[in-house]
C-alpha cells in the first residue's frame, strides 16, 4: 500500500461513506483541471450528494494531507483571485483588481472562497507548476475562482478565439514588439501572472501615423493603467522586468469576453466554512490572527440556555445531572451540525451557534425544543428546558481567547433576544422572520409566530420580537 492508498483508507474511516467515495473518484480519475481548484457545492452537485458530508469530507481530506486547503480573495466584479493565501490569517483588508479598476474590501460572504487542490504528495497536476500551462488552461486553472462557469469546450474555443486578438509568452528579461490594427472596439492588454491590465480606448478620426504604447511587468501585482488612441496601427513594446515568466494578452472588451468569463455557479464561501461545525472541530487555531477583522454581511446567530439548571442539580444530584446536561450538549452539537451550523463556544449551560441563513437557524432551534421535549418524555420528568433566541444581521469574525469568534451588535441583540425568552420558548427578531425559507419553513411545521414590542438590554429602542408558539 502507497501513501496515498494509506491516506484515503483514512478518509474512508473518518468520512461519511458516499462523501468519501466521491472524493476518492476525483482524485483518483478527476482531470488535472478538475483536481486544480475543486469546488465543494459543484463536486456535491455532480456526486448527487448533500453538500455538507461532501465539504466534511473534503476537510477531513485536507488535513490528513490528500489536499490543499487555499482561502481565494476575489475580485468582486471578475471573481479573478487576487491573493491565495493558505489561512485565513493571509487575507488583507484591502484590494484591487486591475482589470476592472476596482478597489474593495474582502467581505467573507461571497468574496473569499475556499477551494482544494490535490497534494503533489498524492498526485502531480499540471497546477503544480504554473509556469507550464498554457494561457487559458492558466486564466481557467489559477487566475479565476471556482465560482466562474465557463462555457463548454466547443463554445468556450469559439468565444476565445473572437476574444483574442494577440497572447505572448515572456521568459524573465524578455522584451516583445506587437504590432496591432485598431478598429473601433476597445481592448485591454492584461497579464494572469502579476494581475497587471492596461485599457486600451478607442475614440477619434481613424489615421495612418503609428501609434505606440509601452508596458513594463516588473512583478508588481495589479498594476494598471489606461491609455486613448485613434483607430489605426498600434505598436505595442511588451517588457518583462519581473523574476518570472508573464502571459501579455490582448483581448476586445465586449459581449463574447463577457460570455467566455462571466458565467457562475455557487461556491464555498468562507462565512460557510466558518459555520461549518467540522471545520470549528479540525481547525481550532488555524483561522484568524489575532488582531485580525473580517467583515461579514449577513450571520445568523442562535443562543440557547438552560432554565433551572442550578436547581436541576440540588433536585437530582451532581451525578445525575452532569450527565443530563451532558446529553443536553450533545444533542444541540448534533442538530447544529445536522442544519449546516456550527458552535461557536458553550457558556456554562449555554450555547453560541451560527449558521449561513436564517431558515438553517429557525430548523435547529424547532428542533431542540422538540428533542428536549423528547428527552424529557423518556425520563418522564420536565428537568430539561431551553430558552432559545435567535438574529440575524452583520458581524466581524474574530480571535477571541485562541479561537475563531464573532464581535459586534448582531451577537449582542441575539444574546438578549435569548434572555427574553421563556421556558420552552423560541424568540427571534424581524430579520430572521423577514427570510422567506424561514417563514416557510414555520408555516410548513404548523407554528405560528405571535409579534411584540420588547426592550433589550443596552439596545436604545424597542424592537419587535417573535416568540414561535
Amino acid at each position: 500500500m502507497d501513501e496515498s492508498d494509506a491516506l484515503l483508507a483514512a478518509l474512508h474511516r473518518t468520512a461519511e461513506p458516499e462523501a468519501a467515495r466521491a472524493v476518492e473518484r476525483l482524485l483518483r480519475h478527476g482531470s488535472d483541471a478538475d483536481l486544480a481548484r475543486i469546488n465543494a457545492v459543484h463536486l456535491a452537485g455532480q456526486a448527487g450528494l448533500d453538500e455538507e458530508p461532501v465539504i466534511a469530507a473534503l476537510l477531513h481530506g485536507a488535513r490528513l494531507g490528500l489536499l490543499e486547503l487555499a482561502w481565494n480573495v476575489l475580485c468582486p466584479s471578475c471573481s479573478g483571485v487576487l491573493e491565495a493565501p493558505a489561512s485565513l490569517h493571509g487575507v488583507r483588508q484591502d484590494y484591487h483588481c486591475a482589470f476592472c479598476a476596482l478597489d474593495s474590501e474582502p467581505v467573507l460572504d461571497d468574496t473569499v472562497e475556499v477551494t482544494f487542490t490535490v497534494s503533489p504528495r498524492v498526485r502531480r497536476i499540471a497546477a503544480h507548476d504554473p509556469d507550464g500551462l498554457g494561457l487559458w488552461d492558466y486564466q481557467r486553472q489559477v487566475f479565476f475562482g471556482s465560482g466562474v462557469a465557463f462555457p463548454e469546450p466547443e463554445d468556450f474555443d469559439a468565444l476565445a478565439q473572437r476574444a483574442l486578438v494577440e497572447a505572448v509568452e515572456l521568459k524573465p528579461g524578455e522584451r516583445m514588439i506587437l504590432a496591432l490594427s485598431l478598429g473601433s472596439e476597445p481592448l485591454v492588454v492584461v497579464d494572469p501572472v502579476t494581475h497587471a491590465a492596461h485599457v486600451v480606448t478607442v475614440a477619434g478620426e481613424p489615421t495612418s501615423e503609428r501609434q505606440d504604447l509601452a508596458l513594463v511587468f516588473d512583478g508588481a501585482r495589479t498594476s494598471a493603467g489606461s491609455a486613448t488612441f485613434r483607430p489605426g496601427p498600434l505598436r505595442l513594446s511588451l517588457d518583462n522586468r519581473s523574476t518570472g515568466r508573464v502571459l501579455p494578452t490582448v483581448l476586445r472588451l465586449g459581449p463574447d469576453l463577457e460570455a467566455l468569463i462571466g458565467g457562475r455557479r455557487p461556491f464555498l464561501t468562507a462565512k460557510r466554512l466558518l459555520s461549518n461545525q467540522t471545520f470549528r472541530d479540525l481547525y481550532r487555531t488555524d483561522t484568524l490572527a489575532i488582531d485580525q477583522r473580517l467583515k461579514i454581511l449577513s450571520l445568523t446567530f442562535l443562543f440557547t440556555d438552560l432554565k433551572g439548571s442550578t436547581e436541576l442539580y440540588a433536585r437530582v444530584g451532581d451525578l445525575v445531572a452532569y450527565d443530563l446536561v451532558r446529553a443536553h450538549f450533545r444533542i444541540l452539537h448534533e442538530i447544529v451540525a445536522a442544519e449546516g451550523g456550527a458552535v461557536v463556544k458553550t457558556i456554562g449551560d449555554a450555547v453560541m451557534a451560527t449558521f449561513i441563513g436564517p431558515h438553517r437557524a429557525v430548523a435547529a432551534a424547532l428542533r431542540m425544543r422538540a428533542a428536549m421535549q423528547a428527552l424529557n418524555a423518556e425520563r418522564g420528568a420536565d428537568d430539561l428546558v431551553l430558552k432559545i433566541g435567535l438574529h440575524e444581521g452583520p458581524c466581524l469574525a474574530v480571535s477571541l481567547n485562541d479561537r475563531q469568534d464573532y464581535f459586534g451588535q448582531t451577537v449582542n441583540v441575539a444574546a438578549r433576544v435569548q434572555q427574553l425568552a421563556s421556558a420552552g420558548g423560541i424568540f427571534a427578531t424581524e430579520s430572521v422572520l423577514r427570510h422567506a425559507e424561514a417563514a416557510r419553513h414555520l408555516a410548513e411545521n404548523g407554528v405560528e409566530a405571535r409579534v411584540e414590542l420588547r426592550s433589550l438590554r443596552g439596545i436604545g429602542e424597542p424592537v419587535p420580537v417573535h416568540e414561535f408558539i
